[in-house]
């Protein structure tokens, strides 16, 4: 671990909250670790999981934190920064947080963090999994996972790097963009392909019982549609602008398909589905 934050603080003990812990906890030298949940059980759970700075004090958790990791869904955001200023947060300290829309949370972070010395810089690690809560986490989830950072508020150069550094001290490849840019390029390849696999769980398993009889295309199409919908719900209308136009796009494309299929025209149909190929195999190229 780098000597950049040797106090962190992590609110929020779901999935990417209770696996940072771990992870930061399996470092070489790891630093002082505080993860808070509002709930007694929930503390008690992680404690069981091995994350022993676990605590549902938020004025014990921040205490001589030089990190400020957000956690939470993006809503209750900047109401939990509020609470934590009023509970001590350190002047001079980073807030960061793990959310999956970025131009939300720096329009209503920052205000709060004015004139005390303190800054807000973006992170998204590309970590997530349709699983939820402490039953799900694991120290391994960052180890190669893409993390996009924003700095729209211009935060100095020290901690920007110092920041960067914390993620790929656990393993993230990490990337720099504007908050616009995140919001549009999460929407097309993660927030898109959500609501495409919701879509197919409905049509394909309009029938629940014939998904006893679906394979490997079935499951792997559909699988992260399994995620929270109070979770994805919030997060598809916070970036709903972002995701119109992409939606748009693939309601056009399936129109395409429909329209070469009624017209039972084969060639035109291969050419879609090559072209579909041609892309998928972009993303994972032979070696």
């Amino acid at each position: 671990m780098s000597a950049d934050f040797s106090n962190i603080t992590i609110l929020g003990s779901g999935l990417l909250g209770g696996s940072l812990a771990l992870a930061l906890g399996d470092l070489a030298m790891p630093p002082r670790i505080r993860l808070w949940a509002r709930k007694p059980e929930t503390v008690n759970a992680a404690r069981q999981r091995g994350i022993p700075g676990a605590t549902a004090s938020l004025a014990e958790a921040i205490q001589d934190t030089d990190l400020l990791v957000l956690a939470v869904p993006v809503g209750s955001m900047a109401a939990l920064v509020s609470q934590a200023l009023d509970a001590g947060l350190p002047a001079g300290c980073v807030v960061t947080d793990v959310g999956s829309v970025k131009r939300a949370p720096h329009l209503s972070i920052p205000p709060l963090l004015a004139g005390r010395g303190m800054d807000f810089i973006g992170s998204h690690p590309m970590a997530g999994s349709e699983r939820n809560g402490l039953a799900a986490v694991a120290a391994d989830l960052f180890r190669n996972a893409a993390c996009l950072l924003t700095n729209d508020e211009h935060a100095p150069a020290a901690k920007t790097e110092a920041l960067e550094r914390f993620w790929q001290s656990v393993g993230c490849r990490t990337s720099w963009m504007s908050a616009a840019s995140h919001d549009a390029l999460v929407a097309r390849i993660s927030h898109l392909p959500h609501i495409v696999a919701a879509s197919a769980a409905r049509v394909c398993l309009n029938n629940p019982l014939d998904g006893r009889f679906g394979g490997g295309g079935l499951r792997d199409t559909t699988r992260v549609a399994a995620g929270n919908p109070e979770m994805w719900a919030e997060i598809l209308t916070e970036n709903r602008e972002a995701l119109l136009g992409p939606l748009r796009e693939t309601l056009a494309d399936l129109a395409g398909i429909l329209a070469h299929l009624e017209s039972s025209d084969q060639e035109a149909t291969r050419h879609w589905l090559a072209s579909a190929k041609h892309q998928r195999d972009l993303l994972n190229p032979p070696s």
